[in-house]
């Protein structure tokens, strides 16, 4: 496995990870798989240091001729458009269901929060839905802490959703 910036050729396998969520899980509250071109604008929106978009990928066969299957991959987004919130980002993580349990999303985090707090970022800002216990877990094992919770903020297949608010804070030891 290795970890690198995403690229073009990643997007569709991006796609493949995140578009199944939109329509029957609760790791986001998109509730539509994104177009080619929403793709294309979202990994324009993830080329800079601050707000890097990162894949863990993993070549096919043994000597590596088949293509690159893209495993999993995290980003940092803005929080606000506001020049004040600048000093924070918010993360998104996905690991494609196969490829789970093995560490590829801690390994992207890891990188992530380094890249981030190279470039910067003092606060890494994390939503979580209530109905993705599993995400809390592992964001809590990374050192992040919950700060609130917003009750029914959200909506999707049926079901009010509560999200829960963690940070963590890289420009403290």
């Amino acid at each position: 496995m290795n970890i690198l910036r995403a690229a073009p050729e990643h997007l569709p396998g991006i796609a493949a990870i995140y578009d199944p969520e939109c329509l029957h899980g609760f790791a986001t509250l998109m509730t539509e798989p994104r177009s080619p071109a929403e793709w294309d604008a979202w990994l324009a929106e993830h080329t800079d240091a601050r707000h890097a978009a990162l894949v863990a990928v993993e070549k096919g066969g043994p000597s590596g001729e088949k293509p690159l299957t893209v495993l999993g991959f995290a980003a940092l987004s803005p929080w606000s458009t506001r020049p004040g919130y600048a000093r924070t980002a918010e993360n998104s993580v996905y690991v494609a269901p196969p490829a789970r349990d093995r560490g590829l999303g801690r390994a992207l985090m890891l990188d992530l929060m380094g890249r981030a707090r190279a470039a910067g970022v003092c606060v890494v800002i994390a939503r979580v839905t209530e109905q993705n216990p599993a995400s809390v877990r592992f964001h809590e094992a990374l050192g992040f802490s919950t700060i609130g919770v917003q009750r029914r903020a959200g909506e999707k297949l049926g079901r009010l959703i509560d999200v829960r608010i963690m940070d963590m804070h890289l420009d403290e030891p």
